[in-house]
């Protein structure tokens, strides 16, 4: 009896020691209004819900206090409700959306689904800091590993020129270039993003055992873990913590051009008259650098070049022939400026090497006469005041129409590492480096926002950062080169970006260098093997958010490269024309992106449940219906390599085609490979030719088209013929229906300028095709707003093989619809 008693003691006090244990591990942790706050493996860590599917998570080591005001992140954390529970290791936190898990013993937090499925986890002590003196304060390297599966896909990370679309295996080191603009947000097939919130030189690199983001200095690691459901929800996620994306004019989805770089007034407002005598559409001209005059007067905001006298006058006659002018402007002073004058003896100005770096124009750099010139800090809120001031005063106040921010990275050129010991207003420049895009481009839009809501803010930047969307920018790929290899690298690129959650980009149509062509042949417009690759860029230009063509060495404009009747203008033309043709639906698809967080490039994998488009680099979604595959192979001329970048391609002296080509003729078909995606038809715009998805075919190509595919169960709007977007009202809007599934469309329509759209001035029509009773349904107009078109015509075309394609313009319509605003429907 002694011993059972002793026995049953033993086990009394085993299980009051158990007991005790777990009630202490279930204590190791302090409930927040957040989630909690814990200490793992020497490290503080706070779990923290932003809302039921948005998780933010901070480290830090024990007990060093920090502080941490985001740059990109402006959402306030919402209250949510959420559950605690200790089951064994593990600290339990649930939403009505999503579980997280910390783990006490690993220290590793993982993300997963209500019903147990992983989505994310770190991998096992796989956060790390690292003492690191940066320029005099203490803190730390950081370095966070996670764990992926084996078969799930990520995207984002900004603008790579890697001709790839899958993150998956790649190292990329992070930091601000000329074409290559950084954003540490990536999405994955499993339907969640990561946002990495840290500003400094950052390298990801993902690994079979691990996928990890290690940045030079950080006083805690941040990253937020965001439930999208699907790619789009995911991006959808990131716009909610970083901002939306406000609406552009529509003249900004017209055609722009620019070379570098009109070298006078009379030239500018010529190109822009001679369009017009063309009757070939343009909205948009731009002026490149040097009207401001020397390189000590650099970016001085101020027309001082004498070939420019008139700047008010130059403006004004741009503005009567209805088109539009944006200008060059830099994040740099040169030191005869008022701006490098004022900001220097307040320590504004960042002392290291950029562009031009010499006062003489010349290749190379004559060194002997350095120009001085020096970035700004724009993490200065006073610096940003004294930009915009100057702005305003020299450029805004004659009507310049928006601002082309060039070199916003900015240019870091003869790079020291001493460099990033530089002091700006937030910390060192290695603290924020990668964030300048963002705090120089928000700082003219949010001076311009609050000068005038009548003119809707148009940037177009070279470099962006995670939160820029919401400043109303268009990032462009940079001084890419004029090669079809760097064409093929545009498409993954501005796929990617438009996946880290920044909707608007663009490219050089045509490539920015492009010496190499000239060799032989003049000014290089006549030569084939540019004039094929410039119509095929163009092709892929009239896709993307803004189709705008710019380059050095070869002049772009039309009517260089022949007349009208011949076989490489009239191409460019039919392009031009193409892209006025679907405003209607561009517009609206800008909307989607203002009032759904929708993406206007889609990369394949958002839209498809297909293998075979995981991958895939070549061909995307415009919109939600057009599936476009650019022609990225030379057909008719060899597919000469071209090899310069940035620095190199400045020399004029180095043009690499020392023959002429032979004499080509484009007016032969030829034919390229296209992959059409599975779970839907499609219909061939050319032709109508309607086919299965899951298969890929040969398509017959010719200079003047590439293949393009609707997606069945579409309904796509298009506008009328004209010389700029807002010639003509949508009064008599060609509605083309194409059957197969059910689907739907919504046309946007509002004052087409001013920020009155967000005090609900626009209306919108949403069109249903019903595939089982073959009728479309117009429902009744929403909203109202100045000039709204009281009565229309809706010209409906059902497609099938029989019936013209192409252009909208078709002669015969099924049925012609006189809509009031009121509901119809309407049978096939």
């Amino acid at each position: 009896m002694k011993n059972a008693f002793l026995n049953r003691n033993c086990q009394y006090l085993l299980l009051l020691v158990a007991f005790s244990f777990s009630s202490l591990t279930a204590q190791n942790y302090q409930k927040t209004a957040l989630g909690v706050k814990t200490k793992l493996q020497s490290m503080d860590v706070e779990v923290q819900f932003y809302n039921p599917t948005i998780v933010r998570v901070l480290k830090s080591p024990e007990g060093v206090a920090f502080k941490k005001e985001s740059l990109s992140v402006i959402k306030k954390p919402q209250q949510t409700k959420f559950t605690i529970q200790q089951q064994g290791d593990v600290i339990l936190l649930k939403s009505e959306k999503l579980k997280v898990a910390i783990d006490v013993k690993s220290g590793k937090v993982s993300f997963n689904t209500l019903s147990g499925a992983s989505l994310l986890s770190e991998a096992a002590s796989g956060a790390t800091f690292t003492d690191f003196n940066d320029a005099g304060s203490k803190t730390y390297s950081i370095n966070q590993l996670f764990a992926l599966d084996k078969n799930e896909s990520i995207y984002g990370l900004g603008q790579q020129q890697r001709g790839k679309l899958s993150l998956r295996n790649a190292k990329i080191n992070m930091v601000q270039g000329n074409v290559d603009d950084y954003v540490p947000f990536l999405v994955s097939t499993k339907g969640y993003g990561l946002f990495w919130d840290n500003y400094s030189p950052t390298v990801f690199e993902d690994k079979p055992e691990s996928t990890s983001f290690k940045s030079e200095v950080g006083d805690c690691i941040d990253y937020y873990f965001v439930l999208g459901g699907n790619i789009e929800g995911s991006i959808a996620g990131m716009r909610e913590l970083s901002g939306q994306a406000p609406m552009f004019p529509l003249w900004a989805f017209g055609y722009w051009q620019s070379k570098e770089r009109y070298k006078s007034q009379n030239e500018l407002v010529g190109v822009v008259t001679k369009y017009r005598e063309l009757g070939v559409p343009l909205d948009g001209i731009i002026q490149d650098w040097q009207y401001w005059g020397n390189n000590y007067l650099w970016n001085a905001m101020e027309f001082l070049n004498t070939e420019f006298p008139q700047p008010k006058k130059m403006v004004d006659d741009i503005h009567n022939m209805n088109a539009h002018v944006i200008i060059s402007i830099w994040n740099s002073f040169g030191p005869q400026t008022k701006q490098f004058k004022e900001m220097q003896p307040k320590g504004m100005l960042l002392n290291f090497g950029t562009w031009p770096q010499s006062g003489v124009e010349s290749w190379p750099p004559n060194r002997d006469y350095p120009s001085g010139v020096q970035p700004y800090d724009p993490y200065n809120p006073e610096a940003r005041d004294i930009y915009w001031k100057y702005l305003n005063k020299g450029l805004f106040s004659v009507g310049i129409d928006g601002w082309w921010m060039d070199s916003s990275e900015p240019d870091h050129m003869d790079f020291k590492a001493s460099d990033f010991d530089i002091k700006t207003y937030l910390g060192s420049f290695r603290k924020v480096r990668n964030a300048f895009p963002l705090m120089t481009v928000g700082g003219v839009s949010e001076h311009q926002r609050a000068a005038s809501a009548d003119k809707r803010i148009f940037i177009l930047t070279r470099s962006a950062f995670a939160g820029q969307q919401r400043y109303g920018a268009n990032t462009w790929s940079g001084d890419v080169n004029s090669s079809w290899q760097s064409l093929r690298n545009q498409i993954p690129a501005g796929l990617n970006f438009s996946m880290s959650a920044i909707p608007y980009w663009n490219t050089d149509i045509g490539g920015f260098f492009a010496g190499a062509y000239k060799k032989g042949w003049g000014d290089g417009t006549q030569n084939p093997s540019f004039q094929e690759l410039y119509v095929r860029w163009l092709q892929f230009g009239a896709f993307t958010p803004m189709m705008r063509s710019h380059g050095t060495d070869i002049p772009r404009e039309i009517y260089n490269f022949g007349k009208k009747g011949e076989i490489i203008y009239d191409a460019i033309a039919k392009t031009i024309d193409l892209r006025y043709s679907l405003l209607p639906y561009i517009y609206s698809a800008a909307w989607d992106i203002t009032n759904s967080q929708s993406t206007m490039m889609r990369a394949l994998v958002m839209d498809f449940n297909d293998k075979k488009v995981v991958d895939m680099n070549n061909e995307y979604l415009f919109g939600k219906s057009i599936l476009v595959a650019p022609v990225v192979n030379a057909q008719y001329t060899p597919e000469t390599i071209v090899k310069s970048n940035e620095e190199t391609g400045w020399n004029k002296n180095n043009d690499a085609n020392g023959t002429k080509s032979q004499a080509v003729t484009f007016t032969q078909a030829k034919s390229t490979k296209v992959y059409l995606p599975e779970g839907t038809a499609w219909y061939d715009f050319w032709t109508n030719e309607k086919m299965n998805g899951g298969q890929e075919i040969e398509k017959a190509t010719t200079i003047d088209e590439i293949p393009l595919y609707i997606k069945a169960g579409s309904i796509i709007p298009f506008g009328p013929k004209v010389q700029f977007a807002t010639e003509k009202k949508w009064d008599a809007l060609e509605i083309r229906v194409y059957p197969g599934a059910n689907g739907e469309f919504t046309l946007y329509e509002d004052e087409n300028d001013n920020y009155n759209y967000e005090k609900g001035a626009y209306s919108t029509i949403k069109f249903k095709w019903n595939e089982k009773f073959r009728t479309l349904t117009i429902g009744k107009r929403n909203g109202s707003f100045k000039g709204m078109l009281a009565s229309r015509t809706f010209n409906i075309v059902f497609v099938d093989a029989n019936k013209k394609a192409g252009i909208g313009g078709s002669s015969t319509f099924d049925k012609k619809i006189i809509y009031n605003g009121k509901a119809t429907t309407v049978k096939e």
